[in-house]
């Protein structure tokens, strides 16, 4: 049984559960969530859980929700629906597909729609992009990696569906905004013209990316008098959580909704809109407020001290420009000035450390940095773990291909096929063992492949260790030998026999060698998890690459388009697959959305410009691809330093209202790079620590 601690407060947002429609609003941490959980129960006990309908704007928000759902004390009946607005969207099209498929224009209407994943529509924008490139000169002027500019494209498409304009306006828009030279209203064209045709490709080929989706939902589906009546007939209760965080196309479809609906929670995060690079419009989410009979407002927090709050005061003022406040309790920060960066990472370490052994939990301590690089998260993982602290890490745009343990998987499912025509490098076959045989080190596996990997008519094959000469053989050790002629002959066995798909081999590979004692992956279970994760993207990459092109080899294409880096490959390790008691490493971004509070945070890179700079993106726009700003009106330096100042300031301010003790930075006078620092979360910072010297010098 799930029991919750409630407030009076609390407990009167959940009293009317199933009888009126509330709007919730507050700052993190005010127990805004707690409430709507608690309502979620009230609701369960008095009305059938399959008239319930929970949405959130990604997955995983849904936790405490879904916790609910799945006590055991409910009455017993029907299931809850959590969903997303892009999940549900595509059940509708699943479901009412035949309503709509020709007059949305696709050429097989009588045909099954695919729905495309992220992977699979860059797969199928870079089909679009890369003969434009190499044949025509497209973004010749731009440095950026295929991927990334199929990706801008893709969240161009995405941006349109979501704020609720023709695509056909992207480059339209763009250009209207744009001051700089002319040359980039080509650019902007390019990739109008790399949207439409691959807008027309999934017409062709009933390709459903998400962004087709919630287009054919919102334009068409919504207006469907079957489709409304069954989705209004279906949920007669709602209970929307982090509404600031969708998109406008979501409010719209809520706003048209909510006065169908017998009763409705909606919980706004005030100062949010994290999101706002993918559609958060958290203006377009408070104008549901006046559907709603009752207007709720939490202000106190459950997790901030008085110490939190005044310095949330004081960066608010200070990132305004304004005096900042008195400041009625000591700073809660906790700092020490460096040179160099890694310094500065061996003193947040043994921070750590210090408070691990004084009786903080490692999992109620968080290191946040504006941007997760690969060689910072090794480098401070390296050194807590040298201190016997528990860590981990979530990054969502860390792709699984950068995976040590899925490059290796993929580097053997290419031995596996040499019919493929795909050749690992020495240094990836060197590697891929490394990983696969149990305490086989670099030096070992590379000698291995100097000798023994071989590529005759673009077919690669490792050849038996009987063939190395007996000083070399000693070498190696006969221990390293055995395993690696075990994986050997495992391969060639496979080779003669009848292939499977990628994602069956894969499953065979690590079942019955890679997981077996003297193999790299035994009593490994991150290694399980990524293999896991690698099988599912393959699955369903197969599944929709097999509908579309029969005759496509969907392993080799799988592979191939991993190795030209053309995917993200974002599988994610789910939250709860991790160990939850270690100390977290994420980017800013990903610990706000994650949406938990911690004692402590440490704030690496202070200095840094990425914690107020935006990424470079010469194909997108997102405050300019959004309902917020008139098309055609320029977007000069005046809106960019407001909109990063405001930015700031809701990071900041959602850094804080997630901290209950301390906040400790991490400062170094040279970066990761090499370069000195002195960005404006730094020099906010040093404005905030004059203004307390000056107040404890009048109080003495």
């Amino acid at each position: 049984m799930l029991n919750f601690t409630l407030s009076p407060a609390q407990e009167a947002v959940a009293a009317q559960a199933g009888q009126h429609k509330v709007f919730l609003e507050g700052p993190a941490g005010s127990g805004k969530t707690t409430a709507g959980t608690a309502w979620l129960r009230r609701l369960l006990a008095a009305v059938p859980a399959e008239r319930v309908l929970v949405l959130t704007p990604q997955r995983t928000l849904d936790a405490p929700y879904r916790a609910v759902a799945q006590s055991t004390d409910l009455p017993p009946g029907g299931r809850v629906t959590l969903a997303t607005f892009g999940g549900l969207a595509r059940r509708m099209i699943d479901l009412f597909w035949p309503l709509v498929a020709a007059e949305a224009g696709f050429a097989h209407p009588h045909g099954r729609p695919i729905f495309l994943t992220l992977e699979t529509a860059q797969y199928y924008m870079t089909r679009i992009v890369t003969p434009l490139i190499e044949e025509q000169g497209y973004f010749d002027s731009v440095t950026l990696n295929r991927n990334r500019l199929c990706s801008q494209i893709i969240d161009n498409l995405n941006k349109a569906a979501m704020v609720g304009f023709p695509y056909t306006e992207i480059a339209t828009r763009l250009k209207g905004a744009w001051i700089g030279e002319s040359a980039q209203g080509i650019i902007y064209e390019q990739a109008q013209t790399c949207a439409t045709r691959f807008r027309r490709y999934c017409l062709e080929h009933n390709l459903l990316d998400f962004s087709l989706q919630m287009e054919i939902f919102s334009t068409l589906l919504w207006h469907e008098p079957l489709c409304r009546t069954y989705l209004q007939t279906q949920y007669r209760h709602l209970v929307v959580d982090n509404v600031e965080e969708d998109t406008p196309v979501a409010h719209d479809i809520l706003y048209n909704w909510l006065p169908e609906t017998d009763s409705a929670l909606l919980i706004y995060d005030q100062n949010a809109g994290y999101r706002a690079f993918l559609g958060a419009d958290p203006i377009s989410a408070s104008t549901l407020r006046d559907l709603c009979d009752h207007h709720v407002t939490f202000t106190d927090s459950w997790v901030t001290s008085p110490a939190i709050e005044s310095l949330n005061a004081a960066f608010e003022k200070v990132l305004q420009e304004e005096t900042p406040p008195p400041l009625r309790q000591p700073l809660p920060l906790r700092f020490e000035l460096h040179r160099y960066h890694p310094q500065m990472l061996d003193w947040v370490a043994d921070e750590i450390a210090s408070l691990v052994r004084d009786g903080t939990p490692p999992g109620e301590i968080v290191v946040i940095a504006p941007f997760l690089s690969d060689a910072l998260r090794f480098s401070l993982s390296h050194r807590l773990k040298q201190r016997a602290v528990p860590v981990r890490s979530h990054r969502p745009s860390r792709a699984l291909r950068d995976e040590p343990v899925a490059q290796a998987l993929l580097t053997l499912a290419a031995l596996a096929h040499p019919d493929w025509g795909i050749v690992p490098t020495r240094y990836d076959a060197a590697y891929a063992l490394v990983q696969a045989i149990g305490e086989m080190d670099l030096i070992r596996a590379q000698l291995l492949v100097d000798i023994l990997y071989r590529v005759q008519e673009n077919r690669p094959r490792l050849q038996p260790f009987e063939g190395l000469k007996p000083e070399v053989q000693s070498r190696i050790t006969y221990l390293l030998g055995g395993r690696y002629e075990g994986l050997r002959e495992w391969l060639d066995q496979y080779i003669t026999g009848d292939p499977t798909p990628l994602d069956h081999f894969l499953a065979r590979l690590f079942g019955e060698l890679l997981s077996q004692p003297g193999y790299g992956f035994y009593r490994q279970t991150d290694a399980g998890h990524i293999t896991a994760m690698l099988i599912e993207s393959i699955r369903k990459f197969r599944s929709i690459v097999e509908q579309a092109e029969p005759d496509t080899i969907a392993g080799r294409a799988y592979v191939q388009m991993v190795h030209d880096g053309v995917v993200a490959a974002q599988y994610l390790r789910p939250w709860q697959a991790q160990e939850e008691n270690a100390v977290l490493l994420a980017p800013a971004y990903t610990f706000l959305l994650y949406n938990r509070p911690v004692e402590v945070q440490f704030w690496l890179n202070v200095g840094s410009g990425g914690w107020w700079e935006r990424l470079y993106q010469p194909l997108t726009h997102p405050y300019v691809l959004s309902r917020r700003w008139p098309m055609g009106q320029p977007w000069d330096d005046t809106q960019e330093v407001a909109a990063r100042n405001d930015t700031l300031l809701r990071l900041i301010q959602g850094l804080l209202h997630r901290c209950r003790r301390t906040i400790y930075l991490g400062i170094s006078e040279l970066g990761e790079g090499g370069f000195e620092q002195s960005g404006p979360l730094l020099k906010a910072l040093q404005r905030i620590l004059r203004h307390a010297q000056a107040d404890s010098g009048r109080d003495h």
